[in-house]
C-alpha cells in the first residue's frame, strides 16, 4: 500500500491524453516526479507544459512502447533520472474493430504491440527496478496499474483483436500480481477495466502507423468504429474519475480497478457459461436492438 505519494515517482504512459494525463494530474497534486510518455508529440507536449506548471519534477519521453529498444532507452532514463519509479502506469492502448477475420496481420501486430507488449516490456523492465529498490529499503512501496478493459472480462462481438489484447493483459496483472507475492510484500499490482469513458481510445487510428493508413476498413471494421465512436463520446463516468479510483485503488491495494461496476453482471453471465460448459450467451441480451441493427447491417438486410 502506498499512502505517501509525495515525492515517489510515477512513470505514465498513453499520457498525453485520457486516462494516462488523468493520473498525471492527480500525480502533480500530489507532489509526484511524473514521466509522461507517449508516441503522440503534439498531445506529449500540451501535458508536459500543463504539469511543469504545477512546480513539480517532469521528465517527458516520445515512446512507442511497442518497441523494445525505446522502452529499455525510457527505463535506462528514468533510472538515471529518478533510480527506481513507485508508480508505473502501463496505460497506452489502441483500440481496433471488426470481424476476427477481417483483420490484416498488420493490424493484429499493431494493436497487440501497444496493448500487450507495451504492457509486457513496462513490466519486465520496470518490476525489477522497483524489486531492487524494495531491497534495499524496508520503507519502499511500489505499485504497478496495468490498463486493460472491460473486454478483457468479456467477449463482445466485432472487436475480437481488441478483445484478445485485453484478455491477455488481465492474465499478465493477475500473473503479475501473484509472482511478486512471491517475492516481496513491498511491491503490488492492479488492473484497470473500464467500460466506455469518454477518452481518445476510439480515435486511436490517428496514431496508426503509416503502412497500415492506407489499407481500406472493411464494412464491419466502418461499423465497429461507429459504434465505439458513440459508445464512448456518450460514457458518462469521466477519465479523471478513473484516474481517482486508480489512486483510491494504490491505496487500498486492491488489484481490480471497475469504472462501471454494473457491467460485472455480464462478467458473471460469462463465468457461469464456462463453469456449466454452456455456449456463450447472446451479448445483446440487455440491449437486443443493438443486437439485431448489427446483424441486419452485417448481412445486407
Amino acid at each position: 500500500m502506498i499512502q505517501d505519494f509525495k515525492g515517489k515517482t510515477a512513470v505514465l504512459t498513453g499520457a498525453g491524453s485520457g486516462f494516462g494525463l488523468e493520473c498525471a494530474r492527480i500525480g502533480a497534486s500530489l507532489g509526484m516526479n511524473l514521466v509522461l510518455v507517449d508516441v503522440q508529440q503534439d498531445a506529449l507536449d500540451t501535458a508536459e507544459a500543463e504539469l511543469n506548471a504545477t512546480g513539480v519534477k517532469v521528465m517527458a519521453r516520445r515512446v512507442d512502447v511497442s518497441s523494445q529498444t525505446q522502452m529499455e532507452a525510457l527505463a535506462a532514463d528514468v533510472q538515471a533520472n529518478f533510480g527506481a519509479p513507485h508508480f508505473v502506469f502501463n496505460n497506452a492502448g489502441v483500440g481496433s474493430g471488426g470481424l476476427i477475420w477481417e483483420n490484416s496481420v498488420k493490424d493484429w501486430e499493431w494493436v497487440l504491440g501497444v496493448n500487450v507488449w507495451g504492457v509486457i516490456h513496462g513490466v519486465r523492465l520496470f518490476t525489477p527496478m522497483m524489486l531492487a529498490a524494495a531491497k534495499a529499503d524496508p520503507a519502499y512501496r511500489g505499485h504497478i496499474v496495468n490498463t486493460a478493459s472491460m473486454a478483457g472480462l468479456l467477449t463482445p462481438p466485432n472487436m475480437g483483436i481488441y478483445n484478445v489484447s485485453k484478455h491477455a493483459v488481465v492474465s499478465l496483472t493477475e500473473t503479475l500480481y501473484q509472482d511478486l507475492k512471491l517475492v516481496s510484500d513491498q511491491v503490488s499490482a492492479s488492473v484497470l477495466c473500464p467500460y466506455f469513458v469518454p477518452t481518445g481510445i476510439s480515435q486511436s487510428h490517428r496514431n496508426k502507423p503509416a503502412e497500415l493508413a492506407d489499407e481500406k476498413a472493411t464494412q464491419s471494421q466502418l461499423i465497429g468504429q461507429a459504434m465505439s465512436d458513440k459508445a464512448v463520446s456518450s460514457g458518462k463516468v469521466t477519465a479523471a474519475q478513473v484516474a481517482q479510483l486508480v489512486f483510491d485503488a494504490i491505496t487500498a491495494d486492491r488489484f481490480y480497478i471497475y469504472s462501471h461496476p454494473r457491467a460485472l453482471g455480464n462478467v458473471r453471465a460469462r463465468m457461469e457459461n464456462i463453469v456449466n460448459q454452456e455456449n456463450p450467451a447472446d451479448p445483446f441480451l440487455e440491449r437486443p436492438e443493438i443486437g439485431v441493427a448489427l446483424r441486419a447491417q452485417l448481412r445486407g438486410g
